[in-house]
Parts: C-alpha cells; structure tokens; sequence
C-alpha cells in the first residue's frame, strides 16, 4: 500500500530532482546500474535467485608502471553489506519508473524484506596483490551477489588506485619524509575526497588536510595557507611580511607559503626575524618555481626550517627532486594522487551451486571455481604467488580470508595504523625490481595444476553444451 510519505519521496524526486546529488548510508543500495536490478528481476522470475553464487573481484591488468596493487576499501565495502536494505520509499519510487511492469510480485517482496546473509573472503587491506587475483570473493544467493556489485567496485577500484599511489610515493620520498594528502578538491566527488584520504593514510601518508575525513578517522588534519591569505593582508595591512606575521601570531606551528610574489626575498625577510629571535618559524611551503634551486636557497637561508613542496607532484617528480639533490623535507600531494590512471577492477561469476563457470571472452577471460591466493615467502621477500583453487592444501601463505560469514562480520574492523603498518610490510617485501617506477617487473603468478585442470573441464563442458543446444 502507498503511504503519503512514499507519494512525497517521488514527488520530491520528480519535481526537485534531489539536485543536491547529495548520498546518504539509506540510498547505497540504488547506489547500483540499472541491469544488476533487472538481471535480479530475471533471477526471481526463473526461479533461480537462491541459488548460491560466487563472484570474485580482481583486476585484469595493472596500470601502466605498476608492478603492484595495493588492496583497499574492505571495510567501506563491509559496511555497505551490513547496511544493504530497499525501504518502501525506494521501492515505490522503483516501481514508478515503469521499468519492471513486468517483473514478478516475488522480485519486489525480496528487495522489501531481503538483506545480505551471504560470506565475503578478502585480502587484508594493505596487502600486496597482482592481476588476476582475487582481493574479494561474495559468496550468496545469486541475487544478493548480483546486486552488490557495483558499490564493491567502485569503493575497492578507487581505494585500492589511491593507496597504491600512496605506498609508491612513500616508496620513493622514504620514511623520514612528510606526506600530506591534499586532494580534496580534485577529487572526483566529495565522496570520493573522503575515501581517498583514508586510503592515502592507509597507503603510507602521515595526514590529510580534509578536515571531515580527518575527523571522521580519528586524525588530525594538517595544513598550510594559500596565497590568497598572503594577498589579502598584504593588501589591507601593508607588507607580505606583515601578512607572514599575522598567520603566524595565530598559528605558529603552521609553514608559511613564501611564493606569492618573490620566493627568495620572503626567506630572506623571514631568515632576519629568525635570526634575530623575534620568530620561531617551523615550516615555510613552496608551490611554485624551479624547486629543486629554490629549495637550496631557501635551506641556505633558514637552515633549521622544515621546507614542504607542493604543485602537482607524484611519485616521479618526487624521485626527480631527490636525485637533483633537492632541499625538501616533506611533500603535498593531491592532484595527481587523486586521479590518474583506473584500477581496472571486474566482479566475475566463478561458481553458481558448485558448478564453476567461466568468460572465455577475447582478451577477458576468467577462472572457473573458488579461489585462493597462496604466497611464498624466502627471506621476508615474496618468492611467488600461486592461484589455485579454495580447498587445496598447501605449505604457502593463503592470502584470502573469511571476513563475513552468513551475513555477519567476523571481526571489527582493522585500525588505520594497522593497516599502515601492513601496507609499509607488504612493500617492503616486494622485490626492488617490483616496486621501481619504470618498467616494473610484477611477481609472476603461477596457477595451480588443480585450477588448470579445472580449468580445461569447464572449457570442455561450455564447448559440449553449446554443440548440444
């Protein structure tokens, strides 16, 4: 039955159009393409929605100069699980759309009364993975794992491009070296800003200058000035020294941004009201200029200064700056750690009630069945990755673990800095021929005479089936 308040969520979609685009943990599950809910529609209405299904997330390819991944997003995508839920507004606004007149009674009962009772195997975020390999396996009756699918994708495939970049950066400017993540407004949605400051301190960084993040992560946020400040108050009270002055008398702790005008003669300025104790400056930012020589001067003029760079650096342009001998003890990072080339990540279906199927797509073809991903150590470093199937039994590391199970999470989510920790490890022990930025060498994964077989069977019986029919 239509409620009043079901009449006015449709006419405020109608009419208002939501032009906020604003998103709330109530809509994540029409947070989702329209085919996983009318290929759910098609489940239920052959019968088949309760079957048990598996699907695994991997990705088919690393980036250009990857050597590896870094998995991330697991517990954003667990509490999505936790919450996935239709309420009666969602669905009559559904129903409005005249898009499923002709799915069954029994496709809207199930989105009314259904939640996710399923289990999720997955990597630990932080670690270390390659292509092909499965950082998430949902395994649910097949209209639950079919509708999550999206929203897993999306949160995994960002996360996991964001801490990846954060570990290489970290990789490349060293553990004494500062990392701020300054991305928030180039991030692809604010949204997104929040997720890639926590996979940007997941992945290595020390803090981030999004206050909500920060905040809702339990950190405090970092930050500087803009050159906006130091134009105004040099323009309503005199000087850039005097605009220097006023920050500061406010925030001492806080670097000042020299370039707004002339870089070298605001050091200067600065060094004399060091040097003559009437300032105690802990920090000053360059954004600008050739800074590997601006670097250098500034150091020659405040030598006990903290100098940070910033302007549309990444890992290359880091590794660039200290080969020249740069001068820079820290590094804020947004544009280009918030965007750049997409983690191609797929959520495929392996197994649907213990028959393993397969894509044998050009250029896009899967393993059949369950999977596992087992890890061989020698010396701390990774020897090898092997792929093989979920119940075989090995000596190696399994890297897959049960997080959920009927439904339920298993165990509360790991902290930031655990996953930090685990992130630096995961790098650590990675070959050098891995981890360069040009030219990458990724670890060879090996599969399983098991899933090879497999393998060859499930081709055979695709084959024999289709010659049938």
């Amino acid at each position: 039955m239509t409620t009043f308040s079901d009449l006015d969520y449709i006419n405020k979609q109608q009419t208002q159009q939501n032009q906020e685009l604003n998103l709330c943990a109530d809509d994540y599950s029409l947070l989702t393409d329209l085919y996983q809910l009318t290929m759910a529609a098609c489940y239920i209405g052959e019968g088949i929605e309760q079957r048990r299904a598996s699907f695994e997330l991997s990705v088919r390819r690393l980036p250009p100069n990857f050597g590896y991944l870094i998995a991330m997003g697991l517990a954003q995508a667990l509490a999505y699980l936790e919450k996935f839920r239709f309420n009666s507004s969602q669905i009559v606004a559904l129903q409005a759309t005249g898009i499923f007149a002709g799915a069954s009674d029994r496709f809207w009962s199930l989105l009314a009364e259904g939640k996710f009772t399923g289990d999720v195997w997955a990597v630990p975020e932080g670690t270390a993975v390659f292509a092909n390999q499965p950082l998430l396996r949902v395994e649910a009756p097949l209209w639950q794992a079919q509708l999550v699918e999206t929203y897993l994708l999306n949160t995994i495939n960002y996360q996991t491009l964001i801490a990846t970049k954060a570990a290489r950066l970290r990789d490349v400017a060293g553990e004494s070296a500062t990392l701020l993540e300054f991305g928030t407004r180039r991030a692809f949605s604010p949204q997104a800003s929040l997720w890639a400051a926590r996979a940007a301190l997941a992945g290595g960084l020390d803090s981030t200058s999004n206050v909500l993040a920060a905040l809702q992560l339990g950190q405090k946020p970092s930050g500087t000035m803009a050159h906006a400040l130091v134009m105004a108050l040099s323009a309503t009270e005199g000087t850039e020294e005097q605009a220097f002055s006023a920050f500061h008398r406010y925030f001492p702790g806080a670097p000042l941004l020299i370039d707004t005008y002339d870089t070298i003669a605001a050091a200067q300025r600065l060094a004399a009201k060091v040097n003559s104790g009437e300032m105690q400056l802990t920090g000053v930012r360059l954004d600008s200029g050739d800074l590997i020589t601006l670097s250098k001067q500034v150091r020659s003029l405040l030598p006990g200064v903290t100098i940070f760079a910033s302007g549309d650096l990444d890992e290359w342009e880091i590794a660039r700056l200290k080969a020249a001998g740069a001068e820079i003890d820290g590094y804020g990072l947004g544009t280009r750690l918030v965007t750049g080339s997409p983690i191609n990540g797929v959520y495929k279906l392996v197994d649907i009630d213990g028959i393993p199927v397969m894509k044998q797509s050009s250029g896009k073809i899967t393993y059949p069945g369950r999977k596992q991903i087992f890890r061989s150590l020698m010396g701390g470093k990774v020897k090898a990755d092997r792929l093989g199937l979920l119940g075989e039994s090995s000596l190696e590391q399994p890297l897959l673990q049960l997080v959920v199970q009927q439904g339920k999470q298993l165990q509360p989510s790991e902290t930031l800095e655990t996953i930090r920790q685990r992130t630096a490890a995961s790098v650590a022990s990675l070959p050098q021929q891995t981890r360069r930025l040009d030219r990458p060498v990724a670890i060879e994964v090996e599969i399983s005479a098991a899933l090879q077989e497999l393998t060859e069977e499930t081709k055979k019986r695709i084959a024999q089936a289709q010659k049938t029919h």
